[in-house]
């Protein structure tokens, strides 16, 4: 075992490395870089393929466990509820830095940006009605190819309730899709091998992209929004995760710091889903929790998404000489938030979110969305990690809430004394992976304290 870690542990200095040498070569020679971008892409594609099958397999194995279907409604009653105010802190919070910065005041408006500005409008997001008619999917096998997260979602809760009225008959399914979620994890760390590769690509790009004139005549955008991604986190969600919890914000960002660097080389959260739900389950949290929350999360938790909502709108207004007034910014920012479902893992999303918003309450406006292109890639950065800790934190609070977490292993796993199989991605001595029916998770509860 301790093999195996010594490779994985090379595995992710090489990512290190391969974000380094991408910035030197971004530096070097643009040209060369911005041609290197698909590598990156690639490597987001890859692991977005596995994506729906390890939803489908983590919720059906979840639900499945889990003898009353109540307490599968209560768990994502309780999520859906968190996530609602946790999203209202994270605009309050973009909100007041946004008026305090007005970082947008001593910019101006060119032909060029306006029809960059246009451009994101145009592949903007679409209303509320069609968001909730796109989660039901065309067939039930269209869940998996159309890598819709939350038709996927849909698919497994069905199926898992299914299962679970089964009864005992429906065992050897469950039983099934055990060995099915093992395999699909065994691929998945197959292709983290090529993490190196896709991190050079896609930061390589990026910088050979942008270069450092955006950087300098936006800064004050990008930095105040990193500090208050970095504030929400480590304040707001330190102190709620210690009082509710008993657990370090710093010790469980830790624990996922791998998945913090894989997510900051490809700049998408979606990148990392699948390892979160397998380090929440080694964590010690019950796999029905885990399974509806980090799903949910990835739609409905989106904290970091939602500051830069909210800091974006107003520097694209005072940038444009139009200020918003305390209405409009509770309005247009009230439809972003319900626009932005389902972006929280899509490099880019969240600006064209931003253009559909403005479209749609202030249409003057979304010319200015083309002055935060050149730096949207550095905040989405930021974006996708806030939105990653905010579901990791999510996950333990729900599990503590519920009573659904072993706050004895979450104890001993933080601490380093079980380590996380980074050979597998599971647990290989959890009961959704054994071989004796009587083992079967659908027969016991999940671990309670």
């Amino acid at each position: 075992m301790a093999a195996r870690r010594d490779r994985t542990h090379y595995l992710y200095l090489a990512v290190i490395a391969a974000v380094v040498l991408g910035i030197a070569v971004g530096f070097a020679a643009p040209g060369v870089a911005v041609e290197l971008k698909p590598l990156g892409t690639g490597f987001v594609d890859l692991i977005k393929m596995m994506i729906s099958p390890i939803i489908f397999c983590t919720i059906v194995l979840g639900v499945g466990s889990v003898r009353k279907a109540a307490k599968v409604g209560a768990v994502g009653g309780l999520a859906l509820g968190y996530f609602m105010v946790m999203s209202t802190v994270a605009l309050a919070i973009g909100l007041v830095v946004g008026n305090l910065l007005e970082p947008g005041a001593s910019l101006r408006l060119t032909d060029e940006v306006a029809a960059a500005g246009e451009k994101q409008a145009s592949g903007a997001s679409e209303g509320t009605v069609d968001f909730l008619l796109g989660i039901i999917p065309k067939t039930l096998v269209s869940a998996f190819t159309g890598g819709e997260v939350l038709q996927t979602l849909l698919v497994a809760l069905l199926a898992g309730f299914a299962l679970q009225a089964m009864g005992r008959s429906g065992e050897p399914v469950l039983r099934g899709i055990g060995h099915i979620q093992r395999l699909v994890f065994r691929i998945l760390a197959m292709i983290m091998w090529a993490a190196p590769v896709g991190a050079f690509g896609a930061i390589a790009a990026v910088v050979g992209e942008t270069g450092l004139d955006a950087l300098k005549s936006l800064a004050v955008i990008m930095i105040g929004f990193y500090i208050t991604c970095a504030l929400f986190v480590f304040v707001v969600l330190g102190a709620l995760l210690r009082l509710v919890a008993g657990v370090n914000i710093l010790t469980l960002l830790r624990y996922l710091g791998r998945e913090f660097l894989l997510i900051l080389s490809t700049s998408s959260s979606e990148s990392a889903l699948p390892r979160l739900i397998a380090k929440m389950e080694h964590l010690g949290v019950s796999k029905p929790v885990v399974g509806i929350t980090v799903p949910t999360g990835y739609s409905f938790n989106l904290d970091g998404t939602a500051i830069y909502l909210t800091m974006a709108s107003l520097f694209v207004a005072e940038a444009m000489g139009n200020p918003l007034s305390v209405a409009e910014q509770i309005s247009l920012l009230a439809f972003m938030i319900i626009a932005s479902k389902g972006a929280a893992g899509v490099t880019g999303a969240g600006l064209a979110t931003l253009a559909g918003g403005l479209q749609s309450h202030r249409p003057e406006l979304v010319d200015g969305v083309g002055l935060i292109v050149g730096i949207d890639r550095f905040m989405s950065e930021a974006r996708a990690l806030t939105n990653f800790a905010g579901n990791a934190v999510a996950t333990v609070l729900v599990g503590t809430w519920t009573k659904e977490i072993d706050k004895a292993r979450v104890a001993e796993v933080l601490a380093g004394k079980v380590p996380f199989d980074e050979k597998t991605l599971v647990d290989d001595h959890a009961p959704a992976a054994a071989d004796d029916p009587d083992d079967l998770p659908e027969r016991r509860d999940p671990v309670a304290v």
